[in-house]
């Protein structure tokens, strides 16, 4: 007479069936692995550096000061009334989460390709920790802003935040899903076409200006009529614009807009979330 055996595995190591899968359950498992990839996002990227972490203070700085000597001093784009480093500034610090979001996670399966072809653990931790570390950055950036913020309101300007400041959260949420989105979508491609990597260093730059970052959308659709609506219908100038609107009550926002850059960055997550998911499966036989 035969038995069947069976066993009571502690963890059970499956391939994914699903391609809309994060697999949460999972990735709580191996929390602490995610906390230690945090960790190291954050401590090794100055790490051996003359000013180590002061470099997230003086780029998101040394930039807003470039942007007000050449766009607001030399080009004289006025705005509103709000003072020129500041209104930098802010577009800046909601600018720099998307871009390392995205860049972070554009070189997951190339840049990791060593520990994924040796150790199992769910890959989506890679890019989870990429956007919390970076989210941690941004915070620090998010600081200096509201410590600018403050100094200004005390040597007299009139600086006034609206009720949009409650969509504070939800401009965070979007920003990380597009960044990730589009960082997973491009890191899939990446293991057949290497190219990819020097054009989306190349594509972000340009990307930044037709944002409207370093000047306010009213400006771009006065200066370039014909060319509008390749600032109006691009989803993270809807989130720079917002971001200025709801902090310094300077920008246009409309619910139409806001809803546009929601839905556009919960589909492009998607996507990205299920291209992630197809690659992960064999990427180590293209790398």
């Amino acid at each position: 007479m035969m038995t069947k055996h069976t066993d009571n595995w502690l963890y059970e190591i499956t391939p994914h069936k699903k391609l809309i899968d994060l697999n949460l359950k999972e990735i709580w498992r191996y929390r602490d692995l995610l906390l230690l990839f945090v960790k190291r996002d954050i401590v090794t990227v100055y790490k051996q550096t003359i000013l180590g972490p002061l470099w997230f203070f003086i780029q998101p700085l040394f930039t807003s000061v470039i942007f007000t000597l050449v766009f607001n001093n030399v080009g004289g784009i006025a705005t509103g009334g709000i003072p020129s480093f500041l209104f930098n500034l802010a577009g800046i610090t909601a600018w720099n989460y998307f871009k390392q979001c995205l860049t972070g996670t554009s070189n997951i399966f190339r840049g990791n390709a060593g520990i994924f072809g040796k150790v199992y653990f769910p890959r989506a931790v890679m890019p989870l920790s990429i956007t919390i570390s970076n989210l941690l950055k941004f915070g620090i950036q998010l600081l200096i802003f509201i410590g600018f913020y403050v100094y200004y309101l005390i040597i007299g300007k009139e600086l006034y935040p609206n009720g949009n400041l409650i969509l504070f959260p939800v401009y965070v949420l979007m920003m990380a899903l597009m960044g990730l989105g589009l960082g997973m979508t491009i890191s899939a491609f990446t293991t057949k076409y290497r190219d990819l990597t020097v054009l989306v260093t190349f594509a972000v730059s340009l990307l930044m200006y037709i944002s409207a970052v370093p000047f306010p959308l009213s400006k771009a659709k006065e200066k370039l009529p014909d060319f509008a609506w390749a600032f109006e219908y691009n989803p993270i100038t809807q989130i720079i614009e917002g971001f200025r609107y709801m902090t310094l009550d300077f920008g246009s926002f409309t619910w139409g807009g806001f809803s546009y850059a929601l839905g556009f960055s919960i589909v492009i997550f998607l996507i990205g979330l299920i291209i992630f998911n197809r690659t992960e499966k064999n990427f180590i036989d293209t790398v």
